[in-house]
C-alpha cells in the first residue's frame, strides 16, 4: 500500500512540502480553495539564507533571484518634519545576510508551484470540510477520499487547523497591530526605491518592482484593541484603514484614493499563533498555519521554507511513521519557531513605532548607518537587526532525497491498512 499524504494549501508551504515529499516517494495530493494560483497582489517577502539554500536545492534559485524586487533604496519621511532621510538598502540586505532576497509573495507561490506541478496532483477549486477517524476527508466539491495523512498548509486562518484543533481564538495572540496591502499604479515612477512615512502608531509605504507594471502600498497602524469587522467585509476593512491613516501625509492620501480602484486588497490583524503542538494524529501543520509568527514582521515565509523541507525530511527519516516524524519535526522546528515569536514583537516596535521619539529613533538610526562607512554601519546592524539574525542563523538537518524515489512511492511503515486510521484525532 502506497502512502497518499494530502496537503492543505498552495501558496509557499504547500507546494515546498509537496516538492520534498515526492522527492522522497510519498504519493501528494494538495487541495486549494482559490480556483487558480492566487494573484491578490500579496506583498514582497523576504527569504533568508536557509530558505534561500532549500530553493536552490530545488533547481529553483534562479527564478527567484530573477523575480527579486531589486528594492535597495528608501526615502524615509517623518511625519512633521521637512526633510527626509535617504537610505541604502544595500547596506542593510549585505550586512544582515550573505543570502537574501526580497521577492513578491505570489511569484515565489508560482515559482515553488511550477517545480511541483508534473509530480503532484493539484485540486483547484476546493476545500475539506471534514476528516474522520476511518481516514475518509470529505471535501466542499469532490467525492470523499481516503489518504494516511493529512497536512494544513493552508495560512493563519487554516481550516485544517480549526477541523482538527479547535477556533483560531484558542491559539491567537494579537500583536496589537494591522496590516492593510494595496495594488496601484506605479504613478511616482519607484524602481527599487521604498518610499515610507511614518508617524506614532502607523507607518505607510510605496515600492514598485523592477518587473511589476504596478506598485504595492503597505500600511501598518497600532490599535490598543482588536477591531470590530468581518474577514469578508472588504468596505469596512478599508473604512477602518481610511480612518487610521487619515492626515498622515498627501502622498498617503493619495495612495488612500486608489482603495476604491485597486484591483487587489489584503486586510488582516498582524497576529501570532501560539501552539503547544501543531499535531494531532495523523494530521499536521506547516508554516503559518501552524506557527505564523505575525504577518509582516516576523519572516514567516523563510519559517515556512524551512518546517516544510523539515517535515518532508522526518517523514521520510522514519519511513513515513507519522508517530515518530511528526515529534522529530516539531522539536526540530521548535527553537526557530519561539525564536521567531520574539524577533516579531521586537520588529513590530520597530516599524511602527509608539512615540515620538520611537519615530525619531528609527529615523536618525536610518541616517546613521547611511552615514557610516560600510564597516561600521554593518556592525551596528548586527546588533539592531534581530530578525535577520535570527532567520539566517537558522539550522536543519540534512535529508537526501532516498535513492530509490525518483517518483516512486514510500510504503506505510507500521500500518497495513490504507486511511488515517484511529489515530486521527478530529475533534
Amino acid at each position: 500500500m502506497f502512502m497518499q499524504i494530502l496537503i492543505s494549501g498552495a501558496s509557499v508551504a504547500g507546494p515546498v512540502l509537496a516538492y520534498w515529499l515526492t522527492r522522497h516517494g510519498f504519493s501528494v495530493t494538495v487541495v486549494e480553495r482559490a480556483p487558480a494560483l492566487r494573484k491578490t497582489g500579496g506583498h514582497a517577502v523576504d527569504l533568508f539564507r536557509p530558505a534561500m539554500n532549500i530553493s536552490e536545492k530545488m533547481g529553483v534559485l534562479p527564478r527567484v533571484e530573477e523575480r527579486a524586487t531589486g528594492t535597495n533604496r528608501m526615502t524615509l519621511c517623518r511625519e512633521g518634519a521637512r526633510r527626509p532621510v535617504r537610505v541604502d538598502l544595500s547596506k542593510i540586505f549585505s550586512a544582515t545576510s550573505d543570502r537574501h532576497v526580497e521577492i513578491m509573495r505570489d511569484d515565489l507561490s508560482e515559482i515553488y508551484y511550477d517545480a511541483t506541478c508534473d509530480d503532484v496532483e493539484y485540486v483547484f477549486g476546493d476545500s475539506i470540510t471534514a476528516m474522520s477517524p476511518d481516514g475518509e476527508v470529505r471535501f466542499e466539491n469532490a467525492a470523499p477520499r481516503h489518504f494516511d495523512l493529512v497536512v494544513g498548509a493552508d495560512g493563519l486562518h487554516s481550516n485544517v487547523r480549526r477541523l482538527v484543533f479547535g477556533d483560531e481564538s484558542r491559539f491567537s495572540a494579537f500583536v496589537g497591530a494591522y496590516l492593510g496591502v494595496l495594488t496601484l499604479p506605479n504613478t511616482s515612477g519607484l524602481d527599487g526605491e521604498l518610499l515610507i512615512h511614518v508617524g506614532v502608531g502607523r507607518t505607510a509605504g510605496m515600492y514598485g518592482a523592477r518587473h511589476l507594471g504596478d506598485a504595492r502600498a503597505l500600511f501598518l497602524f497600532r490599535s490598543e484593541r482588536e477591531l470590530d469587522y468581518h474577514h469578508r467585509d472588504v468596505p469596512r476593512q478599508k473604512e477602518l484603514l481610511r480612518g487610521a491613516f487619515d492626515g498622515l501625509h498627501a502622498d498617503v492620501d493619495r495612495w488612500l484614493d486608489e482603495l476604491d480602484r485597486t484591483p487587489a486588497f489584503y486586510f488582516d490583524s498582524i497576529t501570532q499563533l501560539r501552539m503547544d503542538t501543531w499535531s494531532r494524529g495523523r494530521v499536521t501543520l506547516v508554516g503559518d498555519a501552524g506557527y505564523c509568527p505575525g504577518p509582516a514582521v516576523g519572516g514567516s515565509t523563510s519559517l515556512a521554507v524551512v518546517g516544510a523541507y523539515v517535515l518532508a525530511g522526518e517523514l521520510a527519516r522514519a519511513g513515513g511513521d507519522h508517530e515518530r516524524a511528526f515529534p522529530a519535526y516539531e522539536r526540530a522546528m521548535a527553537e526557530h519557531v519561539r525564536g521567531s515569536r520574539a524577533a516579531a514583537l521586537s520588529a513590530a516596535k520597530t516599524l511602527i513605532p509608539t512615540s515620538r521619539l520611537g519615530v525619531s529613533g528609527l529615523a536618525q538610526g536610518a541616517r546613521l548607518i547611511s552615514a557610516l562607512p560600510a564597516g561600521p554601519s554593518r556592525a551596528l546592524l548586527r546588533l539592531t537587526t534581530k530578525s535577520a539574525r535570527l532567520y539566517n542563523s537558522m539550522t536543519v538537518d540534512d535529508y537526501p532525497p532516498s535513492p530509490t524515489a525518483s517518483g516512486g512511492r514510500v510504503g506505510l511503515a507500521g500500518d497495513t491498512g490504507g486511511g488515517l486510521g484511529s489515530g486521527l484525532g478530529v475533534e
